[in-house]
This record gives C-alpha cells, sequence and structure tokens, in this order.
C-alpha cells in the first residue's frame, strides 16, 4: 500500500479555501478536503506577534502526489507564505485508506468522506 498523507493548509476566507480544495480534489491530487472554521491562530509576522481568525483544511493524499498538491496550493493560496504541513497517516481504516490511493490516482469510485 502507498504512503498516505494529512495535509494542513490555514486560509483566511472561506471562498479560498472552497477554491482551493475543488481544484485538489477535481485535479486528484487529493482524495477529500475537510474545511473546519473557527480556528484562531497567533504568530509572529514581520516582527510583530499578531493573531487572525482562519480556517483549517485537513486534506488527504499520498505522498506520491504532495509536491504537486503543495504546487497546486501556492498557485491559489491568497498568503505569501501558506502553512502546509505534511504528516504520515501511520494507522487507519484500510477501506478509507484504499480509497484515498484510488482518488489520487484519478480512477473513479463510490463517495466516501
Amino acid at each position: 500500500m502507498q504512503e498516505m498523507m494529512l495535509v494542513l493548509v490555514t486560509v483566511g476566507k472561506i471562498d479560498n479555501a472552497e477554491q482551493i480544495a475543488g481544484a485538489l480534489v477535481e485535479e486528484h491530487l487529493a482524495a477529500c478536503v475537510n474545511i473546519v472554521p473557527g480556528i484562531r491562530s497567533v504568530y509572529r509576522w514581520e516582527g510583530k506577534v499578531t493573531g487572525d481568525n482562519e480556517l483549517l483544511m485537513l486534506i488527504k493524499t499520498t505522498s506520491d502526489r504532495f509536491d504537486e498538491l503543495k504546487e497546486r496550493v501556492l498557485s491559489l493560496h491568497a498568503y505569501d507564505l501558506p502553512e502546509i504541513i505534511g504528516f504520515r497517516i501511520s494507522k487507519g481504516l484500510d477501506a478509507y485508506l484504499n480509497w484515498i490511493g484510488e482518488e489520487t490516482a484519478g480512477s473513479d469510485s463510490q463517495s466516501a468522506g
């Protein structure tokens, strides 16, 4: 089985999140993207501590697709320096993990969330 990944991306506006999510799924770079509203991020930017309300995108993909996914997010993201962090999925429901692999390979399969 290929290596599955969970990729975290934060965005400032729902429209940007939906644009990125739609492109990633349509282009088979991700099997599924969850958009979680209502997070607060506190960080240092340009020498100042600041905070913003954001949305968190939970993106399911494979390690084979990560570099393409990263480049696509960069091309669509509104931030100059977006958060794009990937984690290996070490365990999960085999059927769901297989579905991620099928969807990112571009094959048609049944819907899962």
